[in-house]
């Protein structure tokens, strides 16, 4: 779902499902870049087991997300790991910030896609989920990540497809 291809210069922001990482990252191959910067060191150890396990050469770096150490338009590809409430959670200003720092990092026509937990439906309302996922009442409210995107000057903002009870949400510079 999130297109990455052979030779992709990618940025990954957050690692909640190393399986993932990994399948995402083992798609840039040999000749793309695969760069991930993470909040905690939880997210880093699970960014470096997808990167050992599937083969990949990560370049990782550890800290606020309110602050990209890249150059300007490094990347043709962002994936935001939404899954358990990285961006969706944060302060309105912090998601600002790290929405504004990968609009900068990304190259003119690149791609932003963001993964989040889909709504539930059905069965599944009703009997809740395992574990909540945090939300900033705003970002819900406001429009989530279709208007994150939108605010921070991505164009086309949009649900790209629902899956599995994941939702991937892509915008573009």
């Amino acid at each position: 779902m999130t297109g990455v291809t052979l030779g992709d210069n990618l940025l990954l922001v957050g690692c909640t499902d190393a399986s993932m990482m990994g399948a995402i990252g083992s798609k840039a191959g040999l000749s793309g870049r695969v760069c991930a910067i993470v909040p905690d060191e939880s997210h880093a150890a699970r960014a470096r087991r997808a990167a050992d396990k599937s083969g990949f050469l990560l370049e990782l770096e550890t800290g606020p997300l309110e602050k990209f150490p890249f150059e300007d338009g490094a990347f043709n590809l962002i994936v935001v790991d939404n899954q358990e409430g990285l961006l969706s959670s944060m302060r309105p200003e912090q998601r600002v910030a790290t929405l504004q720092e990968a609009f900068r990092a990304l190259a003119p026509r690149g791609r932003i896609v963001v993964i989040e937990r889909g709504e539930r439906g059905g069965l599944g309302a009703l009997l809740g989920s395992p574990a909540s996922v945090p939300v900033d009442p705003h970002y819900k409210s406001s429009g989530g990540a279709v208007a994150a995107l939108g605010a921070e000057g991505f164009r086309a903002a949009r649900l790209l497809s629902e899956r599995d009870g994941v939702s991937f949400f892509e915008g573009v510079r």
